[in-house]
């Protein structure tokens, strides 16, 4: 059995190949681009670690985690257009060097690509790959185009939200171990557990990150703190804070997300706590680990083969940036 630090590093190195011709420059440059920014590679090397849950790593296994990190860095090419971001790991975003037409063809190209990738499978389970896949990007798709929506919505409700982060993050993590697992051998109750695993730690992921961007220490989280309460985000501690708050709380939140003073993140900070929402946070994300580690027990294989991904679970969820 790997660790996810080695599977990162053998994936890295195959990954690094290149994916792209040379001509036309204009549209595969910036791909390339965008690929050489790197990235943590989580969900492929969940793929990887999925499938040798059952079995050592099959080749077929090498393919659908290329695939998944290639439809990964597509919706980010897409991400940053929509949100108009100016930097992805600190380098500029690829419709900020290159223009959002050579972007949105650059995210593409990376799609189409990733269909070239499961093409190389040869697994009598490829229409299934296939499916889960295609329902998987849909999905993503649609928490995109929800988490946008929210931008014109007064308020959130916390259902919302989850519905949100569990279509736009959950189910790529969902999928990856999905996958891995249905290339391993593994039976659709196994493959049940491995998702509803992948699910629950993405919602506990993103719990993380959200008290992170309030909470965290800057040195550690290599963010500004406070990002998502100047930019008015909805997130899981705005909106516990507006379902807890009292009216005068709840009229502060309000003409805070719309005045620009030099103090809101400061201001904002000190509701949240005397809201309780910091502890709030912190019990949810134990509510949806523990769901996750529950999924991860009834998996029919024996304890020590589950290792590897207790222990990047276990990272996730504590991360400090």
């Amino acid at each position: 059995m790997h660790s996810f630090e080695e599977l990162a590093k053998l994936f890295s190195e195959r990954f690094e190949t290149k994916h792209f011709p040379e001509q036309p420059a204009n549209l595969y440059g910036p791909a390339a681009y965008f690929l050489s920014l790197g990235g943590k590679r989580i969900r492929p090397v969940m793929c990887l670690m999925a499938n040798e849950l059952f079995d050592d790593i099959d080749g077929d296994a090498w393919h659908a985690a290329t695939a998944i990190e290639l439809f990964h860095n597509f919706t980010l090419i897409h991400d940053d257009i929509m949100d108009k971001a100016s930097l992805r790991r600190g380098m500029q975003t690829v419709h900020e060097k290159y223009g959002s037409s050579s972007a949105l063809l650059a995210g593409d190209v990376m799609l189409v690509t990733a269909y070239d990738c499961l093409n190389k499978i040869q697994s009598s389970c490829l229409r299934k790959i296939i499916y889960v896949f295609n329902k998987t990007a849909k999905e993503v798709c649609e928490g995109q185009q929800v988490d946008m929506d929210f931008e014109q919505k007064v308020s959130v409700s916390f259902a919302e939200y989850e519905n949100m982060i569990l279509l736009k993050t959950s189910v790529l993590l969902a999928c990856s171990l999905q996958l891995g697992s249905i290339i391993g051998g593994a039976g659709d109750g196994n493959q049940h557990h491995l998702f509803e695993f992948g699910k629950n730690l993405g919602l506990a992921f993103q719990v993380q990150d959200d008290y992170l961007d309030a909470f965290g220490d800057p040195a550690k989280f290599g963010k500004q703190v406070g990002g998502d309460i100047l930019a008015n985000k909805k997130t899981f501690l705005l909106i516990k804070a507006m379902e807890t708050a009292s009216g005068a709380q709840a009229k502060a939140i309000k003409d805070l997300m719309c005045s620009g003073n030099t103090d809101k993140v400061a201001q904002m900070l000190s509701i949240f706590k005397s809201c309780g929402v910091d502890q709030w946070a912190m019990e949810l994300k134990e509510k949806y680990t523990n769901e996750a580690f529950r999924h991860l027990e009834d998996i029919a294989v024996v304890s020590p083969r589950k290792k590897p991904l207790q222990e990047l679970a276990g990272f996730l969820v504590k991360r400090e940036y």
